[in-house]
């Protein structure tokens, strides 16, 4: 069936057909839900190539894929495949291979310059982030996946790091804790620092004293949670709690607590975040795992979503989604031994 045809069937002319397809702004909400709810019915597909020849538009949405974090990283790609794969929208992905400043400045800069994607969306931000600088500088669509202290607006979804490290220390601490060590992520990232303001919060809250010692930053795998929690359960006032920044570090934890002959939920509590994941479930971990819960598929279904308005023509003012986290209790935290 051409365009014209389709159009004819609803009573609509061409162009308010072609315009509800693309997502164009001007076009109602219920015309939109309508042209959409029709094409399906009558099988009506338009042609990518002439969409993409009229609109000008690539196709496309450009994620720069570092070498840490693959597994959240899989599950966010996996949430945007679920919404892009109705949109005639592709993702490219792009792998950067040098953590170097300034080859990850000139990457997102070749993305731009390529004109291969019609928008971009920014991971693991950092504050006064010199890449959101860059892409509202060139004039290119960009969401952020977090948040960045900086003085260029810029559409957004994050999670509340914050909140969630804050409750999940105040449990520990409700349960008789004072010598709770963090995991974190990687030093400089947004999310790190929000998370270790709310640690540092809970603890001043409560009086709590902070030791430093008690604190490690890295990437999220399961080798570094290990090397870490040896480490912390080795000193000689060892931490009774441990916070693990996410459930591959929290895998590590286990291990390590298991190494020197200890028991989780016993003489040390664990809670983790990321508590979503198809093939690590916290339930099934033994003792089940306490956890804060944010789906990083259902962010990147919602960030796919959102970067589609902004192509549209939304504005980047009007994104601004800060997601409240879940604090789901299990086996791993207890009262302190005595």
């Amino acid at each position: 069936m051409k365009l014209r045809e389709f159009a004819k069937q609803l009573g609509l002319s061409p162009t308010t057909v072609s315009r509800a397809l693309s997502g164009y702004p001007e076009v109602s909400e219920v015309t939109r839900a309508r042209v959409a709810e029709e094409a399906v019915r009558l099988g009506y597909r338009p042609n990518v190539n002439a969409v993409r020849l009229k609109t000008g538009r690539a196709g496309a949405i450009g994620v720069v894929m570092g070498r840490a974090g693959e597994f959240h990283f899989a599950e966010f790609m996996a949430g945007m495949a679920e919404r892009l794969v109705a949109e005639d929208t592709d993702i490219l992905v792009i792998p950067m291979a040098d953590p170097d400043h300034n080859d990850e400045m000139q990457l997102y800069r070749r993305l731009v310059e390529s004109q291969r994607v019609d928008a971009i969306i920014v991971h693991s931000p950092r504050p006064n982030d010199e890449r959101i600088a860059l892409l509202h500088r060139l004039g290119m669509p960009f969401l952020v996946h977090g948040r960045s202290d900086i003085d260029v607006p810029h559409a957004w979804l994050d999670i509340d790091n914050e909140g969630a490290v804050r409750r999940a220390t105040s449990h520990l601490i409700d349960l008789g804790h004072t010598r709770i060590a963090m995991i974190n992520g990687r030093p400089g990232a947004t999310y790190a620092l929000h998370r270790d303001k709310g640690y540092r919060d809970a603890l001043q809250s409560r009086g709590v004293e902070l030791d430093p010692q008690l604190i490690a930053s890295g990437n999220f795998t399961d080798e570094l949670g290990f090397r870490f929690a040896r480490s912390l359960l080795e000193q000689a006032n060892p931490p009774t709690a441990i916070v693990a920044g996410s459930m591959m570090t929290a895998l590590g934890v286990y291990r390590a607590v298991r190494s020197l002959g200890l028991q989780v939920g016993r003489e040390v509590s664990v809670i983790a975040h990321d508590d979503v994941f198809p093939y690590l479930t916290a339930d099934n971990m033994a003792p089940s795992l306490s956890a804060t819960r944010s789906s990083m598929r259902a962010a990147g279904t919602r960030c796919a979503d959102l970067v589609l308005q902004l192509v549209s023509g939304r504005s980047p003012l009007e994104i601004h989604e800060l997601w409240p986290v879940e604090l789901i209790l299990r086996e791993s935290t207890a009262p302190v031994q005595r």
